[in-house]
């Protein structure tokens, strides 16, 4: 769901141009470690980062690991701005950035994990390529991820993970810490969104897992309909 546009933030997200980029991304492609204070440490991507609950929690509890937030929303990212500046967490960079162009931003081998929370289930049979969890983006997520690396998937569209699961199956991923609910199980769950703190107080089942990257990484295919996506909401 798209917010509606307040103007203020046009002028108020540059109180947080040291760490929020809203342009130009492209130029750090292969470099982010450069922008962090540790820059041989881990680099964790959180895909539709919303209003920054999930990355500004992350990042306080691991302080030894870069964080690096992506949203397609800049007047949703000011919000994961102030957030990160309010935790006083300086191991966060955001990007203004559609998930569909991570090739374009990141280098192969470059990100040591992945997290996708709550991303739009598009439940429609005939939009099922739209899926962050679809084999084309699962396939993106393998050759910019290190040998090793992992996804760390939660949502609470019981359809969607399922499609998930074997998407990941299909595609040669292996997969641990699988739940059907995530906050009754003994499964670490360090960190939530703000949607998911608000459905699960209300009794609503939260679905995770956890794919690692396969051995065999299947090279670039630019599929004809390939779209634009806007990436997990919170």
């Amino acid at each position: 769901m798209r917010l509606r546009r307040k103007p203020w933030i046009d002028e108020a997200i540059k109180e947080y141009n040291e760490f929020l980029h809203l342009d130009d991304c492209q130029m750090y492609k292969g470099k982010w470690h450069t922008l962090f204070k540790s820059p041989e440490a881990p680099l964790w991507v959180e895909l539709g980062t919303g209003k920054g609950n999930f990355i500004s929690q992350l990042a306080q509890l691991h302080r030894d690991v870069n964080f690096i937030g992506i949203e397609i929303q800049a007047g949703v990212l000011y919000y994961a701005g102030k957030k990160c500046a309010d935790a006083e967490v300086d191991n966060v960079q955001l990007l203004r950035c559609d998930v569909a162009r991570l090739e374009d931003i990141f280098e192969p081998g470059e990100v040591d994990r992945f997290f996708i929370n709550f991303c739009d289930p598009w439940p429609k049979k005939r939009h099922a390529k739209r899926r962050l969890t679809y084999r084309s983006f699962l396939d993106r997520y393998a050759r910019l991820l290190k040998e090793g690396g992992k996804i760390y998937f939660k949502s609470d569209n019981a359809g969607l993970f399922d499609f998930t699961l074997d998407e990941f199956k299909a595609c040669g991923w292996p997969l641990s810490e699988v739940t059907y609910d995530l906050h009754n199980s003994s499964v670490l769950n360090e960190a939530m969104t703000e949607y998911e703190a608000k459905f699960s107080a209300k009794g609503q089942p939260i679905f995770h897992c956890v794919a690692t990257r396969p051995q065999e990484v299947i090279a670039h295919v630019v599929e004809k309909d390939e779209c634009r996506n806007e990436g997990p909401e919170e």
